[in-house]
């Protein structure tokens, strides 16, 4: 789920800023550090989407809060069109709940996701996995 997340971000950031057609030219890039010797799996999944305005940088984490058209969540009020929850036609972006969800489960996991944002370029997104048996399950 993180991982479709960062990646559907991503793309809907790089075709909103750089258009449909120029799409191959900006590559959305994955990269995992894994060492045998590292403390964490580090993945980063960094785009060239025009990134995120640092007045908007805290209120990623909060629920609701959606850079998306007001104009998408049209689509979760009016149902009757839709045949399934995968339909063609269901909103890629608009709920605002994404990318809050993904940090509660790493964090769960006694990792950590964060994002580093520079307006008018792109945005890198970090999700730090713990390696199994470092750390215990966070029982209240």
């Amino acid at each position: 789920y993180i991982l479709m997340e960062l990646i559907k971000n991503s793309m809907r950031a790089t075709v909103e800023y750089h258009g449909i057609d120029d799409i191959d030219e900006y590559p959305i890039k994955i990269v995992i550090a894994d060492g045998e010797e590292n403390e964490d799996v580090v993945i980063k999944v960094a785009d060239e989407g025009g990134g995120i305005r640092r007045s908007n940088m805290n209120r990623v984490w909060s629920y609701l809060f959606t850079t998306a058209d007001p104009s998408v969540q049209k689509g979760f009020v009016d149902l009757s069109h839709v045949q399934s929850d995968h339909d063609r036609d269901s909103p890629l972006a608009g709920l605002g709940y994404g990318l809050p969800i993904s940090r509660s489960y790493v964090r769960y996991f006694g990792g950590d996701l964060s994002i580093m944002s520079m307006e008018g370029y792109g945005t890198d997104a970090f999700v730090h996995c713990s390696r199994l048996g470092h750390h215990s399950e966070p029982l209240p």
